[in-house]
């Protein structure tokens, strides 16, 4: 059976909000859990595997800390993972120590440079994964060619058969954007030419027009943060509308109610709990730094899948692949 770690003392809600999404994906018992913790924040579970260590690191630190803080929950979680004692480690800490404590306790698979956060966003024909998602503020052309590479092997294992690739620009025409971007789209032309449709827009992410988008990690993360306030603000005023509404309208949602619901989980960030590291060599979920129970769970449940599709290894070799057929730096 996987066993998933799980970072107990990150996120803005540790320890107590990650307990609690803990127990309920325990509840489930899809697989086994490794709670890493201090000993007062594993005291109240029981029947699950803990490992108890007497640092954390706060979500204001320096990302480099994570090297320093051998006996943090989250170098621990990552080290365990690195000598496979874990199958997949997920932590809402730190994004910026996260990703630097897997990408040099881990290292990089073979032709990648740059690891990179990718996340399935909803869209009209299901999702569309958005990558990077935050990791990497400031990139080089070569860079997107090798997110993209990660982004359609992801989409793929996920049901893509013949996923489409466009490039987050501020327009459509090829002349937008800056040196990177034009450089960049050069490149994905030339190398990916059969799947990639050109720049998109902001609006293009959630429309489905394509199902992966390729962006520089500070893009990437305005572009779903703003999704995610978005969503949030439709929800709430949603609830409100009807709350204030008469006799017939609340009937009407009443009617509607399970539709409604499917409308709000496809809209509620939580429900995707988070995203995947993607080109290091170990499976590695990053939660939300405001996840809540229910994202936790969610979180782990993703950690799970990626273990199940044997994501690590599959995206190994769809880059070996595309390199073998001639794309280089």
């Amino acid at each position: 059976m996987p066993k998933i770690g799980l970072d107990v003392m990150g996120g803005d809600k540790a320890p107590v909000e990650i307990v609690e999404g803990a127990k309920l994906f325990i509840a489930e018992r899809k697989c086994d859990l490794v709670l890493i913790g201090t000993k007062q924040a594993l005291e109240k579970i029981e029947s699950v595997e803990r490992v108890e260590v007497d640092d954390f690191l706060p979500m204001d630190v320096k990302p480099t800390e994570v090297l320093r803080r051998k006996n943090s929950s989250m170098f621990v979680g990552l080290q365990l993972l690195k000598e496979k004692k874990i199958d997949a480690f997920v932590s809402a800490g730190n994004t910026g120590a996260l990703f630097a404590g897997a990408t040099f306790i881990l290292g990089r698979i073979n032709n990648v440079d740059r690891p990179a956060l990718a996340v399935p966003v909803p869209s009209l024909k299901d999702f569309t994964i958005l990558i990077d998602a935050g990791a990497n503020v400031r990139v080089r052309a070569e860079h997107l060619l090798d997110f993209a590479i990660m982004g359609l092997a992801y989409a793929k294992i996920l049901g893509k058969h013949q996923p489409k690739l466009g490039l987050l620009n501020v327009g459509e025409e090829e002349s937008k954007g800056d040196e990177v971007t034009k450089e960049a789209y050069e490149l994905l032309k030339k190398h990916l030419a059969e799947i990639f449709v050109g720049n998109v827009e902001g609006h293009d992410i959630n429309t489905g027009k394509v199902d992966v988008v390729v962006c520089d990690g500070f893009s990437g993360n305005v572009a779903m943060k703003t999704m995610e306030g978005t969503a949030k603000l439709i929800v709430h005023t949603l609830k409100e509308t009807i709350k204030n509404s008469g006799f017939f309208a609340k009937f009407g949602a009443l009617l509607l109610s399970r539709s409604l619901r499917r409308m709000m989980g496809a809209l509620d960030p939580r429900t995707y709990g988070g995203a995947f590291i993607l080109g290091v060599n170990g499976l590695v979920v990053k939660a939300h730094g405001s996840s809540d129970r229910t994202a936790i769970k969610n979180a782990i449940s993703v950690a799970l899948k990626g273990v199940e599709m044997n994501l690590v290894e599959t995206i190994g070799g769809e880059i070996q692949r595309v390199r073998d057929s001639g794309v280089g730096r």
